[in-house]
């Protein structure tokens, strides 16, 4: 029986892994690019009306206006990455070539990558996607209408969440964008994205919000609550702002569909809870048991003999975590967390985010058929797992 229930388990696993949607993300990676852009001081328009109010052209602040006051906060990002591994040259791809020259070995090269961003403080936090930035081993900066680029520091940045702050020194008080309320808008609104699509600087694009809320897997990711947009998004506006009719940034620029007029967005919603946990400790800190769960089908509730299917069933434990050394084991099914009922995967993983690292936790765990409970202390997440 533990068998067919372990192929049971296999088969969700692959069913879930399965579903998903493919995407681009709308980051630019070449070999060797270069970029211009940059420039100074404040930004936003006095502009009081509300968002649903404002119609392009109708308003104190038309789409041109914002535009022309938001825009020189928003900044190209060039990254560079030193690889090991054969240079992608023609000439060592020919075999007679190699015969009389040799193989040129594994020597490292440089590669380079391009996205968006834009300032958030007068003294240079620039706010981008994780993916921008990723294995960078130089960042440079430029602003609108400037030569000069800037050099870049990591400040904090968070693989799940696909955001990253980063930190120049320009030397004076820069222009930034004032992060807006993405709750507030609504399916229909007018946005504004601002970046720097295929390497052209500070390209505008508009639209409209399309849908909230999207739930959707970019290579390797999974975002839970995306923007989406019919404002053109293409390869290099990762990172860059999306902007509502206030000038206030609402979104931040992310991936494209492989389909014409959609295009998502992080919401500042979600920017909002870790913003200050990025800048200040450079990484978003996760309450962690180190347990892989799922939610009880009526067959396994019939196979475990249990009244109803409330709980979910432990379908993995990490080695090492503290789930492993309270004694959960793969095949426990928790039915209570400090005394709440468990009612899906999802309502226990929002109740583990709430915890405090270092907390207790009290589970109501059915195990062989028996109720028990186990106490397990909760961890900190490692970054490599994040």
């Amino acid at each position: 029986m533990l068998g067919g229930f372990r192929r049971s388990l296999l088969f969700i696993g692959l069913a879930a892994f399965i579903a998903g949607i493919m995407f681009a993300g709308g980051c630019l990676l070449v070999n060797d690019i270069k970029g211009d852009s940059g420039q100074n001081t404040n930004i936003l328009p006095d502009n009081n009306a509300s968002a649903e109010q404002v119609a392009p052209g109708v308003s104190a602040g038309t789409i041109a206006d914002i535009v022309k006051n938001t825009g020189p906060a928003v900044v190209k990002i060039n990254v560079e990455i030193i690889s090991q591994g054969t240079r992608n040259d023609p000439l060592w791809n020919d075999p007679f070539f190699r015969y009389f020259f040799g193989s040129p070995g594994q020597q490292p090269h440089r590669e380079s990558g391009m996205g968006s961003g834009f300032i958030i403080s007068s003294d240079g936090y620039i706010l981008t996607n994780e993916h921008v930035i990723s294995g960078a081993d130089k960042i440079t900066v430029l602003m609108q209408d400037s030569d000069k680029e800037y050099t870049a520091s990591l400040v904090g940045a968070d693989y799940d969440l696909d955001l990253a702050v980063l930190k120049i020194k320009a030397g004076n008080s820069l222009p930034y964008l004032k992060m807006g309320n993405s709750s507030g808008i609504k399916v229909g609104n007018w946005v504004i994205a601002i970046g720097n699509p295929f390497g052209f600087d500070h390209t505008v694009t508009v639209g409209v919000i399309s849908a909230k809320g999207r739930p959707v897997p970019v290579e390797g990711r999974y975002y839970k609550n995306l923007l989406q947009t019919d404002a053109a998004i293409n390869p290099g506006n990762s990172g860059g702002p999306l902007l509502d009719l206030r000038g206030e940034v609402i979104g931040i620029n992310t991936a494209v569909a492989q389909a014409q007029g959609i295009g998502f967005a992080i919401p500042t919603s979600t920017v909002d809870e870790v913003l200050d946990e990025l800048m200040k400790k450079g990484k978003v800190i996760r309450p962690w048991l180190g347990i892989q769960m799922h939610d009880l089908t009526p067959d396994l509730v019939d196979y475990f003999g249990l009244a109803n299917a409330e709980g979910v069933v432990v379908v993995g434990v990490v080695s090492g975590s503290p789930a492993a050394g309270s004694g959960l084991r793969q095949g426990d099914v928790i039915l209570e967390i400090d005394k709440k009922s468990v009612t899906s995967s999802e309502q226990l993983a929002e109740e583990i985010k709430k915890a405090e690292i270092g907390q207790k936790l009290l589970l109501r765990v059915f195990r062989e058929r028996n109720a028990m409970y186990i106490t397990v202390q909760v961890g900190e997440k490692p970054a490599q797992m994040q």
